[in-house]
């Protein structure tokens, strides 16, 4: 109706659930509640306890087997059924009266719902139950890579797929090629606070690929400054060099800057730079200036813990905010027997008895920076021998051949003693 010239607005409405009869519907009582309830029961939803983790599935088959349309579908997080739609007529509706099954999720926009009484719930434990996910499908990837009895001879890895999607909430998707090392550092940290690790609890992905490193930085005064402002500053406490210490879970190896001058036929020379060269980074006494929007800074590094697998991430592309830019040189690097004491500190000299490594994947990209494509080489361990993998395409290829590559992306396995080692064709 019409009041002083405004249309009328009803209140907002809180349904008190009470049973009548045999049918089981709940009766409702027009109740005026402001923001402030609606709040209060979003952040404090007594249902969360209810959630059922071993029947969280999302498999995409069974979401395409509810109807056509994918469109404003809910999973229910107690018993794992699919329906289309909350509202007072959806079967989620119904579903949620009939089994008293009251906490939802929004498979398109990740926002969890409270049925029958129809509010969003914000809380930081639905997120994790989402996350957990993550751990089911790439678990079940790696027990069917690795089955004996497997019937077939390949696997699908479309569910995993499905779940990086959900997961990273469309920052990485199927459709659409992203950068190798972004996702591989989304996906080690999600795999590691999804099993329970945090930065003091370890996790067994930590376990696998963390190692720790020792870092010196100093605060440099502004480049413009007066000479004899410089030497002022650099006797203040804030300008003296601070030592701390950081976890890793990969390596980054920064590439010299490539040649911009061509050769005599008018082609430009891909230069190449040695695998130790760009690692003396963390031999302790290389230093380099980092650079903030206020600051600038020196630091240096030296490792103090090796993991069992370490990975290597060679920094190819430098970004701003008009382009990306590549870098093409070839980093030479021997396929074994790549021996890490020297980058660590002297007392981790002593207690680190294995330090020498064998590479046992190499992930390349090839072309240019937004239109190139991903390749991998990986060791059979059984056979010592090397494969090259793209998209479906498998090939043998030499190791010798490895080493020509642009290399993105490098994995490398420690050996448990001087006498393991694998037989690496041609290395």
């Amino acid at each position: 109706r019409e009041t002083h010239g405004a249309a009328y607005k009803w209140p907002s409405i809180v349904r008190v659930r009470g049973w009548f009869g045999r049918q089981g519907f709940p009766s409702t009582v027009p109740v005026k509640v402001g923001r402030s309830s609606e709040d209060r029961r979003s952040r404090h939803c007594p249902y969360l306890d209810t959630i059922n983790r071993s029947v969280l599935d999302f498999d995409f088959e069974k979401l395409c087997s509810i109807s056509l349309s994918h469109i404003n579908v809910y999973a229910c997080l107690i018993c794992g059924k699919y329906f289309q739609g909350r509202g007072l007529k959806s079967h989620a509706y119904t579903h949620s009266v009939q089994f008293t099954h009251h906490v939802f999720l929004n498979l398109h926009t990740l926002k969890f719902y409270c049925l029958p009484d129809n509010y969003e719930i914000i809380d930081s434990s639905p997120p994790g139950d989402i996350m957990f996910l993550l751990v089911q499908r790439f678990g079940e990837l790696m027990r069917k890579l690795w089955n004996p009895r497997n019937f077939k001879a390949h696997v699908s890895p479309h569910e995993m797929l499905q779940a990086v999607v959900l997961c990273s909430k469309k920052n990485f998707q199927i459709t659409k090629q992203g950068d190798a090392v972004d996702f591989l550092s989304w996906f080690m940290n999600a795999l590691h606070g999804a099993l329970g690790g945090t930065k003091k609890k370890p996790s067994s992905l930590t376990k696998v690929f963390q190692g720790s490193m020792r870092i010196f930085s100093k605060k440099l005064p502004h480049p413009d400054l007066p000479p004899e402002e410089k030497v002022a500053l650099l006797l203040k406490e804030e300008y003296q060099e601070e030592m701390s210490e950081s976890t890793f879970l990969f390596l980054t190896l920064d590439l010299p800057t490539a040649p911009l001058y061509k050769d005599e036929k008018e082609q430009l020379i891909i230069p190449q730079v040695p695998l130790f060269n760009i690692l003396a980074k963390f031999n302790g006494n290389t230093e380099k200036e980092y650079k903030t929007y206020k600051e600038n800074f020196l630091k240096r590094f030296q490792l103090l813990k090796l993991p069992p697998y370490l990975i290597f991430c060679i920094k190819r592309f430098t970004k701003n905010n008009f382009f990306v830019e590549k870098n093409p040189t070839i980093v030479n690097f021997p396929i074994t027997n790549v021996d890490l004491r020297e980058y660590l500190t002297e007392e981790a000299q002593v207690t680190e008895k294995n330090t020498t490594y064998d590479l046992v994947a190499n992930v390349v990209h090839d072309g240019k920076p937004t239109e190139g494509a991903y390749r991998m080489h990986v060791l059979h361990h059984g056979t010592g021998k090397w494969y090259e993998l793209q998209d479906l395409q498998v090939t043998d290829i030499l190791p010798q051949m490895i080493t020509l590559s642009e290399a993105y992306i490098q994995i490398w396995k420690r050996r448990e003693n001087e006498d393991d080692t694998t037989n690496h064709t041609g290395a």
